[in-house]
């Protein structure tokens, strides 16, 4: 069931939601969160498409913002609120109101969307493109417990990475993030299987794409060994291999959908890891409401740390300019010291003298 309102308001938006679930037969609202997805008119298709198939996971009244740029000096003076609701079939699993906001009322998106959220209820905030730079303080990034960016629709990915480390803010989140979770799983996995000591790793996958930094980055973090970066084809991540003292362990994915894991004495073994669709990763994104300190620790390693050596192995080895010049190293022989005369000979070389 849809339901048209032009130049509304959101009390009215309201008494529609109601007067939709009534007439479908569903007074009760079932919802358990409120999700915030703030859009331009060419993306908004997509988006609302990926959250109604996220949404039979959980069930969500979905609020899509749209800002209508103005076409003539009249619009940027005229402000106007349109509205559809959508409820039923219509809605996925939960209700959908798609708001396209004209003039001056784009600059005051967040009063139009709070009196819309469900009470009691957590609230997430998606910008599938188009995020700002520091969601925490976005008038409708400040309304929400979790705010998911993409940094693969940036137009310069690595550089956003940068900014969204400078910005961080307790739950924030990122899909570039979401992508790797299954290469995060698979490695995991693989290294419980051994008892070797990573020395070093390398990344392989297409350039300029943020998700084989944030892996390369987590991999940096968590193992404290040098991580290097290489290109290919795509598409996305294509392997990353991990050199231990017991032989290397290598996740290779040439064609986007199956893996093979190898490692040292085993055999080699296939490994599902297809590239998911946004609202698998959506989903994913809306199980959990607390923080993840774990993205927040691999974006903040940095891109520009890629490659140097391990901070401990730095530590370990002392500095040329902390050694002064012509000392000896702390890891070469030391002088064997002269040998000390056992008693018999002591006596012996008396009576020599005596005599």
């Amino acid at each position: 069931m849809k339901i048209d309102l032009t130049d509304t308001t959101s009390s009215k938006i309201n008494k529609a939601l109601v007067q939709g679930r009534r007439a479908i037969g569903t007074p009760a609202v079932g919802m358990v969160l409120t999700l915030v997805i703030v859009t331009d008119e060419e993306n908004a298709y997509d988006s609302l498409k990926a959250a109604n198939d996220a949404s039979r996971e959980h069930p969500s009244r979905t609020l899509v913002v749209i800002k209508r740029a103005a076409r003539s000096p009249r619009d940027r003076t005229t402000s106007r609120l349109d509205a559809e609701v959508r409820v039923g079939a219509d809605a996925g699993t939960g209700e959908t109101v798609v708001l396209r906001l004209y003039g001056e009322v784009i600059n005051h998106a967040q009063s139009v969307v709070l009196p819309l959220l469900l009470p009691d209820a957590p609230v997430v905030v998606w910008w599938p493109v188009n995020a700002p730079l520091d969601p925490a303080k976005d008038p409708l990034g400040a309304l929400a417990q979790r705010r998911v960016t993409d940094t693969y629709a940036a137009e310069q990915p690595i550089h956003e990475l940068t900014t969204r480390a400078e910005a961080y803010h307790p739950g924030d989140t990122d899909l570039s993030w979401t992508r790797i979770t299954p290469w995060r799983s698979m490695l995991a996995a693989a290294l419980d299987q051994v008892t070797c000591k990573v020395t070093s790793v390398q990344v392989e996958g297409e350039e300029f794409n943020p998700s084989c930094e944030l892996l390369a980055m987590w991999l940096a973090d968590r193992l404290d060994v040098p991580v290097k970066r290489s290109l290919s084809a795509g598409p996305g991540l294509t392997g990353v291999r991990m050199e231990t003292d017991c032989g290397p362990i290598v996740l290779d994915r040439a064609d986007g959908s199956l893996a093979t894991l190898s490692i040292q004495g085993q055999p080699d073994r296939a490994v599902a890891l297809k590239r998911r669709e946004t609202a698998e990763l959506i989903a994913e994104e809306l199980r959990r409401l607390d923080p993840d300190d774990t993205y927040a620790s691999a974006l903040k390693y940095g891109v520009d740390r890629l490659g140097e050596p391990a901070e401990s192995s730095a530590e370990a080895k002392p500095s040329d300019d902390a050694k002064p010049s012509g000392a000896a190293s702390s890891e070469a022989p030391k002088k064997a010291a002269p040998a000390k005369a056992s008693p018999a000979k002591k006596t012996a070389a008396k009576k020599a003298a005596a005599k």
